[in-house]
């Protein structure tokens, strides 16, 4: 296991990097959260109408299911003007759920109806491109069941500036003949790979989710323990949605999708969409009434089938999937994925973990990260699944560069090498908010009990359960949120683009001519 090309060997920041090179970086969010009825089960109601078309509204939409709300910020300049418009979003979803509706703040789900029928997908109307996009999660719930659809998560969208880009390449001899877009191209899957190295950190640090309610391991195999009655968990888990009973799949493990260049990442993910799969095959197009079930048969629907700790993105034009994007435009930024909801923050995340997240993102940018190929890839799901399952077991051991090493001086050696960065962000956007952050992650490392997810346990036995846990926690939230307001402009501003989502799902269903079933042969005929 010796022979992996060493990654992170005596990190020192490049000479020509200063804070000002972090001008022009851009982040956003996209959190996904349950809608729950008061008693604590699954929410049956449609979208709320105030909120807008889920279809063409930019900011608030669903995810899998009618029930599971996404909400999705503009890239903004600073983690705060970030998590200032969640805020928002989150007020808004408040001023316009049902009564009593609450949004559930873990990322397991709680109190799920036996039958998976109770799960409703997302319904976006009666466009052809609505009608996909409701199959496309058709195809996912018979695949996989539809109570994993359910499990929620938070993505970290993050970009660095242009500038940055250039004044590296006009440092890198190598890469002159290079235009910038490969350049960046280069290094932003640099930058993926050595996350992946690091994902194990993330769920250390940031993992929420050691344990489930039972009506989620309904039908399921499953080793873990009972916390009481109504809770099973795994005493030094971290976040089970990240392992095997969580958002994983066996028939996507073999799919050796890579990162170490863009045209093989793309070539990889279409070979996934172009190939059908035996069991995916057996469960039929249609169903008995002719009614189609999936998009198609193959291993992938579409991309963003592929589950995955991060992703390279751009943002698509209309009618271009995500790889066409990337084929002619390069990356634009990258999502990080690995992010369970925290539970004890009313949006989801803190300003310490996103704080956290921005560094890390740096540390893996500019540090040499080689090619990743699958015997490392082999390690780190080992690693992956040490952490998920017993992260916070004392001397637990990980793979290093090929040899097992203590997690904790692993995690401690990295933090330490994070914090000149940190130096860096607090120089540039003042405060020191990055510095804090860092040392926050360095006392999680060293004192496990400290971390979100052993909170997580200490008060699911204190309350009761972990739904008792969930519920109290979103009255709270609900509560604090619904104390504060917005300016009579920003609710103004958002009361238009409500309307004007309508609007625009009405315009798409009216010029809509096509019959679905043959747009649907037409979709399946496309060349990917």
């Amino acid at each position: 296991m010796s022979n992996f090309a060493s990654s992170f060997v005596n990190f020192e920041i490049p000479n020509w990097f200063d804070h000002q090179h972090l001008t022009g970086m851009l982040r956003g969010i996209e959190k996904e959260g349950l809608r729950v009825k008061p008693d604590g089960f699954l929410a049956q109601t449609p979208h709320p109408a105030k909120l807008g078309s889920k279809l063409t509204h930019p900011f608030i939409t669903t995810d899998y299911s009618e029930s599971l709300l996404e909400l999705i910020t503009d890239p903004k300049t600073s983690p705060k003007e970030t998590l200032n418009m969640l805020r928002q979003l989150h007020l808004l979803v408040y001023q316009g759920m049902p009564e009593g509706e609450l949004m559930w703040p873990l990322s397991m789900p709680c109190m799920l109806s036996s039958n998976d029928e109770d799960i409703p997908l997302a319904d976006y109307g009666s466009s052809n491109t609505g009608k996909l996009k409701t199959l496309y999660r058709s195809g996912l719930g018979i695949r996989y069941g539809r109570r994993m659809q359910t499990i929620a998560g938070l993505h970290y969208n993050l970009s660095f500036g242009d500038d940055l880009f250039a004044a590296w390449q006009a440092k890198t001899p190598a890469a002159q003949n290079l235009t910038l877009t490969a350049f960046k191209n280069d290094k932003y899957l640099g930058l993926i790979r050595n996350f992946k190295r690091l994902t194990s950190l993330v769920l250390y640090l940031l993992g929420a989710s050691p344990s489930v309610c039972p009506c989620f391991l309904a039908g399921r195999e499953h080793d873990l323990e009972r916390l009481n009655d109504s809770t099973y968990y795994r005493p030094t888990a971290t976040s089970l949605r990240m392992g095997k009973l969580g958002y994983t799949n066996s028939v996507q493990e073999q799919l050796d999708i890579r990162y170490n260049n863009l045209p093989e990442y793309i070539k990889g993910l279409r070979r996934a969409i172009q190939t059908p799969h035996e069991s995916f095959k057996k469960l039929g197009l249609d169903d008995a009434d002719g009614n189609p079930i999936q998009i198609n048969n193959h291993i992938l629907q579409i991309e963003n089938e592929y589950y995955s700790p991060i992703r390279p993105k751009q943002i698509a034009m209309s009618g271009e999937t995500p790889t066409e994007a990337l084929e002619r435009r390069g990356i634009a930024y990258v999502e990080f994925r690995a992010i369970d909801l925290d539970p004890y923050s009313d949006v989801g995340i803190r300003l310490s973990s996103a704080c956290f997240l921005e560094v890390m993102a740096l540390y893996c940018l500019l540090n040499d990260s080689p090619d990743l190929l699958p015997e490392e890839e082999e390690a780190l799901a080992i690693n992956l699944e040490r952490v998920v399952n017993e992260g916070r077991r004392e001397g637990l051991h990980i793979i290093n560069n090929g040899e097992e090493q203590s997690l904790e001086s692993w995690m401690l050696m990295h933090l330490d090498r994070m914090q000149p960065l940190a130096e860096l962000f607090d120089a540039h956007y003042g405060g020191n908010d990055y510095r804090a952050a860092v040392a926050l992650m360095q006392g999680k490392a060293s004192h496990p009990e400290s971390t979100i997810s052993a909170q997580v346990n200490a008060d699911s036995k204190r309350l009761g359960s972990l739904w008792q846990l969930g519920f109290t926690l979103a009255e709270q939230h609900r509560d604090a949120l619904l104390q504060q307001t917005l300016s009579p402009n920003t609710q103004a501003k958002y009361e238009v683009l409500a309307e004007k989502s309508i609007l625009q799902q009405a315009e798409i269903e009216s010029a809509e001519t096509e019959d679905f079933m043959e747009f649907l042969q037409q979709y399946r005929q496309q060349p990917t």
